[in-house]
C-alpha cells in the first residue's frame, strides 16, 4: 500500500486525548452555564399546622401544604401526633419544600408570624431545635421569600390548608379523602398550560 491509498474499511480512527479532553470539558462547562442560567420555577405553598389540644400531654398535632404550580394543586400531609401548634407550623412549611423535587424559586404563605420572622432571621431560636434543622434543611436548596397571610379571613386556600390540617389532627392519621378535598375546594387558580414536568 503506498501512503496516499485509502485506508481499510474497518480501519478505526484514533483521537488523541489530548485534544478530546479540553473540548470535553469546554462542553461539560457551558452546559453547567447554562443550566445555571435557566431561571428556577416559582413555586407557591400554602402550609398550616394545627395542634388540637395545644400545650397538653394529649395534644395531637397535624400539618399540611399546598403546593400550586400554574394553577394546579397538589396536597401533602403528616399527621405529627403530641406536638405544640409552633411545632405543627414549622412542620408544615418544611413539608411542603421537601415535597419539591427540584430547586425552585418559592414563594412560601404561612399564617405564622413565628415562622416567618423566625426565617427572616428576625426572631431568634430559643426552642425547637430539631424542628428549625429540619426546616434549615428542606429551604437549603430553594430560594424561598416567606409571605405572612392572615389566618381566619376566608383566603380560600389558606383556609383550605387550615381545614385539613384540623381534620388530620382529629383524625389521628392522613386520610387522603382530606387532602383531596383541599386541592378540590381551591380548584384552578393562576390557569396556565400545565408543565409536564412534575415538580413535586
Amino acid at each position: 500500500m503506498t501512503s496516499d491509498s485509502i485506508p481499510a474499511r474497518d480501519t478505526k480512527p484514533q483521537v488523541s486525548c489530548r485534544y478530546a479532553e479540553p473540548v470535553l470539558s469546554c462542553y461539560a462547562q457551558r452546559v453547567d452555564r447554562l443550566t445555571e442560567q435557566r431561571p428556577a420555577k416559582l413555586v407557591t405553598i400554602f402550609c398550616d399546622g394545627s395542634s388540637l389540644g395545644n400545650g397538653r400531654d394529649a395534644a395531637r398535632a397535624a400539618a399540611v401544604a399546598l403546593l400550586g404550580f400554574k394553577g394546579l394543586w397538589r396536597a401533602f400531609g403528616t399527621y405529627l401526633g403530641q406536638a405544640t401548634n409552633q411545632q405543627a407550623e414549622i412542620a408544615a412549611a418544611a413539608l411542603g419544600l421537601e415535597a419539591l423535587k427540584e430547586p425552585c424559586r418559592v414563594s412560601l404563605h404561612t399564617d405564622s408570624k413565628y415562622v416567618v420572622e423566625t426565617m427572616s432571621g428576625r426572631y431568634r431560636r430559643k426552642t425547637n431545635h430539631d424542628w428549625w434543622k429540619r426546616l434549615d434543611e428542606a429551604a437549603g436548596r430553594h430560594q424561598v421569600e416567606w409571605r405572612w397571610a392572615q389566618g381566619h379571613v376566608g383566603h380560600v386556600i389558606q383556609e383550605a390548608a387550615d381545614k385539613a390540617a384540623r381534620k388530620i389532627a382529629a383524625l389521628g392519621h392522613v386520610e387522603p379523602s382530606v387532602l383531596q378535598d383541599a386541592v378540590d375546594k381551591i380548584g384552578v387558580i393562576e390557569p396556565e398550560e400545565a408543565d409536564e414536568e412534575q415538580l413535586f
